[in-house]
């Protein structure tokens, strides 16, 4: 039996993310996405600079990195038909000044708490070898990501 998440079919994956943002007020805007038609996501600023209305960029990336983990984790473990009840995952981002002063992100730490059954541990320690490789956003930031920027009229 093979685990591991590159196995699904490339037709269940999306190649292509496509997000719209939308100013609304300030610094907060409307995200849409062209695979979740309808839905939307409102993010802001943090105060003083925007309202708090809504998580921040950093947030969403603090965020995505724990959700692709944890959610990495859940695959491998159904896939070892082993599963955790529930999982806990904590994700603390540290935001650091470079040497010009402007702010980033340090780093992040994670801890993923899964409720397993004794049974399953032998299974947990295997995904434990494997799932980190296969989330796309923890393993992309820890390569870094290419980013490209134009401006359009």
């Amino acid at each position: 039996m093979d685990v591991r998440p590159d196995t699904i079919e490339a037709s269940e994956m999306n190649e292509r993310i496509d997000a719209h943002l939308r100013s609304v007020d300030g610094y907060k805007y409307e995200i849409m996405f062209d695979q979740l038609k309808g839905s939307k996501v409102v993010m802001d600023e943090p105060e003083p600079i925007g309202k708090s209305e809504g998580p921040s960029a950093a947030m969403m990336l603090s965020a995505a990195v724990g959700h692709c983990l944890t959610s990495s984790l859940r695959f491998c473990m159904s896939k070892s038909r082993a599963g955790p009840t529930e999982i806990l995952t904590d994700v603390e981002t540290s935001l650091v000044r470079n040497e010009r002063g402007r702010w980033r992100i340090g780093g992040i730490k994670v801890k993923i708490k899964p409720s397993i059954e004794d049974v399953d541990l032998e299974k947990l320690e295997r995904c434990k070898g494997l799932f980190e490789d296969f989330c796309i956003v923890t393993a992309s930031v820890r390569e870094g990501i290419k980013v490209d920027v134009e401006f359009e009229r």
